[in-house]
């Protein structure tokens, strides 16, 4: 049975993160980073290789991971597909100015991006864009379609897309400091 798509609510001043512990980034100490560089580097990693790579024996390694879970730093583990080797061969940048900026808008705009597959990101922008989504598709038509698609289903003031001619870097590993304590 497939998965559906994990859609992470970020945590802003109005919606409290439920995950949320006292065990902050801040508290985060060198050994618990070294295991987040590892993880995001390759999160199948055995775990003998993971605590050999930290400096730790396996079980407190391991426990070490478990409370990275628990404590919501670590979302989840997947795998990394190339997007053309499964014929998703169309990037496309879309932004997104809101017709209305009320919070029943808001809360529809994010109910109906949240449902298209083909909306691998939404960020909500600072500028002159309101929205900002990435869009992956087979091809033109199928975008043309996705277009439609989000134009019917709620009102924009305007639409934007700018097409990807070549990916020079992509990582899902954020820079995290190993050396300071």
């Amino acid at each position: 049975m497939p998965r559906s798509p994990q859609i992470i609510k970020p945590v802003t001043p109005d919606r409290p993160d439920s995950r949320q512990t006292p065990r902050g980034a801040e508290a985060l100490d060198r050994i618990d980073r070294k295991i987040l560089f590892e993880l995001q580097r390759n999160a199948t990693i055995p775990i003998a290789q993971l605590a050999e790579r930290v400096g730790l024996s396996q079980t407190p390694c391991w426990k070490r991971v478990q409370k990275l879970e628990q404590a919501g730093v670590i979302l989840g583990r997947v795998a990394l597909v190339d997007p053309s080797k499964i014929g998703l061969g169309l990037m496309v940048f879309v932004e997104v100015a809101a017709m209305d900026h009320s919070p029943a808008w808001r809360d529809r705009f994010a109910e109906v991006v949240s449902s298209l597959p083909e909306v691998v990101d939404v960020f909500r922008m600072a500028g002159e864009v309101d929205y900002l989504l990435r869009v992956v598709v087979e091809d033109m038509a199928r975008f043309d379609s996705f277009y439609k698609h989000l134009t019917s289903e709620i009102g924009l003031k305007s639409v934007t897309s700018k097409f990807t001619m070549e990916t020079i870097k992509t990582t899902t590993a954020f820079p995290i400091n190993t050396s300071e304590r």
